[in-house]
């Protein structure tokens, strides 16, 4: 039982964790050539809600200190709120692969913020686990050919960025949170912020109401909502409660690999020889990010 609630088990929910968030760049581009964006992430972001609220009463763990609603607030509002819309704005301009790449910034973000905010330590391993994972994806980027689903992805790739941006609020504060609040409740909250938060947006005068009912379109949504939504905020929440914020985000750089593998297998977006090198140079820098140094126990 030791094992179950130990770092394995935390490396075994962020590793699924990854694989889940990298599965949203392929699903977001099919269920955003059906439905408008708006409707995708509301109906999105309300299935997760309805699925956790139903497990509600076998959260524990939930030690509410006065003033915390405003972290909690904080922390669902970059993501998935503004996190969403960055994101969703990014794949109308580029590829699901280009975009997926751009999350192997999040980590050094991440990492850094948690130097001065959570005064977590900065090791030179570390450091050099995440140079050789961003030169990975950084080299990746440039080996990805432009087509025609990515009309701008200059622009995609900066509003990915700041996606990025979000993603690092959201985990510090996350990790900030995470000692006595239970993971579960926390996406519960994310869930249920996200669904206020992107309700008013359904009568936007540019969302396009949905008018017929499309089985690949709604199974999408189905998919992000259940699997993407509460599968993978809930098993990284896990993850982030029992490692360090810095290692704990190591694992976004994962994500380009599984999305370039997924684009693949769902777009046909094609891999070299190259970009599959790419990949092992981020699988390595992950793997060496998570090592200890000399000095330390």
């Amino acid at each position: 039982m030791t094992l179950l609630h130990g770092r394995p088990a935390a490396y075994a929910a962020l590793l699924l964790a990854a694989l889940f968030w990298a599965s949203s760049f392929p699903a977001l581009k099919i269920a955003f050539s059906i439905y408008d964006p708006m409707v995708v992430l509301f109906f999105r972001m309300l299935l997760g809600c309805l699925c956790l609220i139903a497990f509600s009463r076998n959260f524990s763990n939930v030690n509410y200190r006065p003033g915390d609603w405003k972290l909690l607030l904080f922390m669902s509002i970059c993501e998935p709120g503004l996190y969403f819309i960055f994101e969703s704005s990014a794949l109308q301009y580029t590829e699901a692969s280009q975009a997926g790449m751009i999350c192997a910034m999040a980590p050094l973000m991440v990492a850094i913020a948690a130097r001065f905010i959570l005064k977590e330590p900065f090791t030179r391993r570390t450091a050099t686990g995440f140079i050789m994972a961003i030169a990975g994806a950084a080299l990746l980027s440039l080996l990805s050919e432009k087509t025609d689903n990515a009309p701008n992805p200059v622009l995609g790739n900066f509003l990915e960025f700041m996606a990025m941006v979000c993603t690092t609020g959201y985990m510090i504060t996350l990790k900030f949170l995470s000692d006595r609040y239970n993971p579960w409740f926390l996406t519960m909250v994310q869930a249920a912020v996200g669904t206020v938060f992107f309700f008013p947006l359904l009568f936007l005068p540019t969302t396009v109401p949905p008018v017929v009912f499309d089985p690949v379109g709604i199974g999408t949504i189905v998919f992000l909502g259940i699997v993407v939504t509460v599968g993978g905020y809930g098993l990284y929440n896990v993850g982030m409660s029992r490692l360090p914020a810095g290692q704990a985000s190591a694992f976004i750089n994962l994500i380009p690999v599984f999305t370039l593998l997924l684009s693949w297998l769902l777009l046909g977006e094609r891999l070299s020889l190259l970009q599959y090198a790419c990949c092992g140079l981020v699988l390595a820098g992950v793997w060496h990010s998570q090592g200890k140094n000399k000095n330390q126990s």
